[in-house]
């Protein structure tokens, strides 16, 4: 129980300075009467595009879709592996399973705490197809080595961007190194729909166009399936509301990176024995979560809490451990391993203000 009587709460899903923005999309869409595959989703593809530095983008149902998706339109099915991490949501490998490939773990950078290039190169096998780097709580993937992997072994690259909206690497934006990256838009995410929504973003239009038509059942014309497609498509009035939000996202992204820093410069002095501060080794962070480590979590976030602070953990699970991957028969993975026992998340979004960010780094130089 919090001795608080004002609580930072983990994160507020409520629309906040984008109110007014969200009802003139919801009143926009209801007004028109067109609520699948019209105008709204025709413009956020275009401007989503536009705003993750590719020539296309396409709107799907879920993140999870969007990868899915992409592969498949790769060609990429049952046979192939795809390498990919081991410490993310689980949706990024059952992406892979959805197309009948099977994923394959390699372990992650104890620093960066995304695909290990070094350990995804030792797990290539001759039914590698493509390595799917995961944009981990905002900071992208070492994706100059892995572009390196890529060509030498003639395999593909997909990028999970789904926590890293325009984010960048070497200032390149994600999404951009390989075949397309996949975005999800979950109420949570750094751009966040009022439901499920997901898009493929790539420089390569044929390939836009093929998840196109894969999207909505395989249909060139209406009624005319001329392939095995599927369901997913992102609706007129989470488009419109994504529409609306996406202008609202250079100044989150900035208040983002501007939190992240302070949490760093609060954090600075805090013994590593303590409490470790993953580094920013990149400036493209765009910090969807502000992740800490420490070999006490369940204390140090008792402790947060009775202090009137919430956290949370990304993720406790690595992704090999699942029982849904069980028959993929995954490899050890002793660094994911061990950040998914010390890995937590400390509050960090646009409307947090910079009193919490000092707040939670006091409550932290606190604990013993």
């Amino acid at each position: 129980m919090s001795t608080q009587t004002d609580t930072i709460p983990f994160l507020s899903l409520r629309p906040g300075d984008d109110a007014s923005l969200v009802r003139r999309a919801i009143d926009r869409v209801v007004e028109r009467g067109w609520f699948i595959l019209g105008p709204e989703l025709e413009a956020l593809e275009r401007e989503l595009a536009q705003a993750s530095g590719t020539a296309a983008a396409v709107g799907v149902n879920t993140g999870t879709d969007a990868l899915a998706l992409l592969l498949r339109a790769m060609g990429i099915g049952p046979g192939d592996e795809v390498i990919t991490s081991p410490l993310s949501a689980a949706y990024s490998a059952l992406a892979i399973m959805m197309t009948g490939a099977r994923p394959v773990f390699a372990d992650i950078d104890p620093l960066r705490l995304t695909l290990d290039p070094d350990a995804a190169a030792a797990a290539i096998t001759p039914k590698t197809a493509a390595i799917m780097p995961v944009h981990l709580y905002g900071q992208a993937a070492d994706m100059k080595k892995f572009a390196a992997i890529a060509s030498k072994h003639g395999l593909a690259i997909v990028e999970d961007a789904c926590q890293a909206h325009v984010g960048t690497c070497d200032g390149r934006p994600v999404g951009t190194f390989g075949a397309g990256g996949g975005l999800s838009f979950y109420p949570t995410k750094n751009l966040g729909a009022l439901g499920d929504a997901g898009a493929v973003i790539t420089n390569d239009t044929a390939l836009a166009a093929k998840i196109k038509r894969i999207r909505n059942g395989g249909q060139t014309a209406k009624y005319l399936h001329e392939e095995f497609g599927v369901n997913s498509r992102l609706d007129e009035m989470q488009a419109a509301i994504l529409r609306e939000r996406l202008t609202m996202l250079p100044s989150w992204t900035a208040r983002r990176r501007v939190l992240g820093a302070r949490y760093r410069a609060a954090l600075a002095g805090v013994d590593a024995a303590k409490l470790v501060v993953p580094p920013e080794l990149d400036a493209g962070h765009v910090y969807h979560l502000f992740p800490v480590l420490t070999p006490s979590r369940d204390a140090m976030q008792k402790h947060l809490l009775s202090s009137g602070i919430e956290t949370l953990i990304h993720f406790p699970i690595p992704i090999p451990r699942q029982k849904a991957l069980a028959s993929e028969q995954p490899a050890q993975c002793p660094v994911a391993d061990r950040v998914c026992n010390e890995v937590f998340s400390l509050p960090l979004y646009p409307s947090l203000p910079d009193a919490a960010v000092d707040r939670v780094a006091d409550a932290i130089k606190r604990f013993q």
